[in-house]
């Protein structure tokens, strides 16, 4: 039986092949370090590509100086106050937010008092009306 020798080519050794396709590379490191020459070469050639100054000066790269107009800040503002309109009248009532007005009425009625009335429950059998207290956090009938 005849053996027939292979050239790396990675490494350019003589080798006698192992498996029965042709093989490449003498072993698995020589392999794998063709593959990361390769990439490395890939890398390198695109970068190089990238970094080279272009001589043509086309409309697309010359330099556009960003300015504003009057018009397009009163689209920017008309556009604004129509979506802050939009969201108002979508929004239920019990869902908007509460003004620094409402919140200092409210601070200044919890302030107050101790004992807050509840709407939402009967009287009791005497006719006491019942309230929340503040203090014991506790409903009571006065």
């Amino acid at each position: 039986m005849e053996s027939r020798f292979y050239k790396c080519q990675y490494c350019f050794k003589e080798f006698e092949p192992k498996r029965r396709r042709v093989q490449k590379y003498c072993s698995d490191t020589c392999r794998n370090k063709a593959h990361h020459a390769r990439k490395v070469k890939n890398v390198l050639q695109t970068l190089s590509e990238e970094s080279l100054p272009s001589t043509e000066i086309t409309p697309e790269k010359k330099a556009k100086k960003d300015t504003m107009s009057l018009a397009g800040v009163g689209n920017s503002m008309a556009g604004t106050l129509l979506a802050d309109r939009l969201i108002n009248w979508a929004t239920k009532e019990e869902n908007k937010s509460i003004t620094k007005k409402e919140f200092q009425e409210l601070k200044s009625l919890i302030a107050g008092a101790r004992y807050f009335p509840v709407t939402n429950l009967q009287p009791n059998q005497f006719g006491q009306r019942p309230y929340y207290d503040i203090e014991t956090q506790e409903l009571v009938y006065l």
